[in-house]
């Protein structure tokens, strides 16, 4: 039986532009996105008419694929790097074929660094975790894709190498957008021992300590992004 959504997915209506080339691709995206609240005013398949979807629409989300006509290179980055800057408030949701660190670090340092998420397209077949990605982002979260973080973390670089196994764990729950609470519920460990070793993070990352989820985040985030550089 296919997935549908239940009544605690249900999130108030967000307009939504999509860009993606590959027509069956963006007709199922259309599909999914509709489904889960997400209406979409355009679907386009270049960064040209992507940039005229948004001037026109004002929408609420831009989900978008990395590569678009006419080079197939990284258009569709560059254009929603561009629309992020022009308008900070923009959610926008980048999506891959292969994990480009480059690409997820320009895209994170767009805007003001909340309402922003940057997924493998693998991910898109797992309906409920798209669903909840996009709304995450609608709501001024940030997401990195699982892969991206592994292979950041993968990077054998002082001071990462610092970090016990667990704190990894942490690290990368906190860059994709969880909170300690929920980060306690994934790892089956008290709201304590969380905040402790999100301490010992950023004591270790020479990070200071920030009540707000999505800075601190960003913080890490922008650590990881400089030891990749």
């Amino acid at each position: 039986m296919p997935d549908r959504p239940g009544p605690d997915d249900n999130v108030s209506a967000v307009p939504t532009v999509l860009a993606e080339d590959g027509v069956l691709l963006r007709e199922g995206l259309v599909g999914l996105l509709e489904r889960f609240g997400f209406p979409v005013a355009a679907a386009v398949g270049d960064a040209e008419a992507l940039v005229e979807a948004v001037a026109e629409h004002r929408p609420g989300l831009v989900v978008t694929d990395i590569r678009m006509p006419p080079g197939h290179s990284d258009e569709g980055l560059r254009t929603a790097v561009h629309l992020r800057r022009a308008e900070p408030g923009l959610a926008v949701v980048a999506l891959s074929q292969y994990v480009e660190l480059s690409y997820a670090s320009e895209l994170l340092d767009s805007g003001d660094g909340t309402g922003v998420g940057y997924l493998l397209k693998q991910r898109v077949g797992d309906v409920r975790e798209f669903a909840s990605v996009l709304r995450r982002v609608v709501q001024g979260g940030t997401f990195v894709d699982p892969e991206v973080v592994r292979q950041l973390l993968r990077r054998s670089s002082d001071p990462l190498e610092r970090l016990t196994g667990r704190e990894r764990e942490v690290l990368a729950l906190m860059a994709q957008g969880h909170s300690n609470g929920a980060i306690a519920r994934k790892l089956v460990v008290s709201d304590a021992a969380v905040g402790k070793h999100v301490g010992n993070i950023l004591a270790k990352l020479d990070l200071p300590p920030d009540e707000d989820v999505h800075r601190r985040v960003q913080a890490v985030l922008a650590h990881l992004r400089a030891e990749a550089g």
